[in-house]
């Protein structure tokens, strides 16, 4: 028979190594190759000790279904108000780890030096997701080419769509077209409202070469990285959060981006 203290002993032991094989698991992260997975590979160097398992995630597949699904610990790709609306989508609550870093929707042009040059009924391209659709009508407006109906002032809650717009001087036609494909419709359109990773993948500067840039300042659209409630409180998820939003990440990031990412301080939301 085993005495209390034996008991006791043998719970400790097994809880020991149940943390220990689960600190030997590679912690699994989707993200988009760029700047995320550049990120995460940063860390890989200063931070050897945290097993990662970066996974670059290609077009057209849902990170946030991955999460839910199991087969990936954490994603590290979008902003809050997008996680709003893939939780009411998939019906699931996530969890936000850290608040990581900004980077600025722009607009761009391969026919226009500047909005002047735009012609009456000029095409826009626009991303076709609820989130980023309003976030590139805001930016429209702030650019002086649209103007929205009254009550639309705060971007993060209240979403715009095209039907949105009281004011359009220049009659131009707003495309809605997948967010990863807008770089491609450069040369076919005016004008094309363009996501910061996407932006950098294609080989632009947002800081550089934008017509129009976001501000950073209050800005609600600070990459995350999100997990499972499960996994919110795990040692490995806490530690890539701290390496997220640590002094070296910001100045990797701040160094290697010229402004066209922007790390956030103060790490959690």
């Amino acid at each position: 028979m085993i005495n209390k203290a034996g008991l006791a002993l043998a719970v400790l032991s097994a809880l020991v190594t149940s943390f220990g094989a689960q600190a030997l698991e590679p912690l699994r992260v989707a993200a988009d190759p760029v700047p995320h997975a550049q990120i995460l590979a940063y860390i890989q160097k200063i931070d050897p000790q945290l097993n990662l398992k970066v996974i670059e995630i290609p077009n057209g597949v849902n990170s946030n279904e991955l999460l839910v699904h199991g087969d990936v610990d954490a994603n590290y790709f979008q902003h809050l108000p997008y996680l709003q609306s893939q939780e009411q989508a998939l019906g699931e609550k996530l969890a936000v780890a850290a608040t990581v870093h900004i980077e600025p929707l722009g607009i761009y042009s391969h026919r226009h030096k500047s909005f002047a040059d735009v012609p009456v009924k000029g095409t826009v391209a626009v991303p076709n997701n609820v989130t980023n659709l309003s976030r590139a009508l805001y930016l429209l407006q702030d650019n002086g080419l649209i103007k929205l109906k009254p009550g639309f002032n705060d971007p993060a809650a209240d979403q715009a769509t095209p039907k949105d717009i009281a004011e359009n001087p220049k009659q131009l036609k707003i495309l809605e077209i997948e967010s990863p494909q807008i770089p491609r419709s450069l040369d076919d359109v005016d004008l094309a409202v363009i996501n910061g990773n996407y932006a950098l993948d294609a080989g632009l500067v947002p800081a550089k070469d934008a017509l129009g840039l976001e501000k950073a300042e209050h800005n609600p659209y600070a990459n995350i990285l999100v997990t499972t409630p499960k996994l919110e409180h795990d040692p490995r998820i806490a530690q890539l959060a701290k390496d997220l939003t640590s002094p070296e990440v910001a100045k990797y990031i701040t160094d290697n981006f010229a402004g066209s990412v922007i790390p956030v301080a103060g790490g959690k939301p």
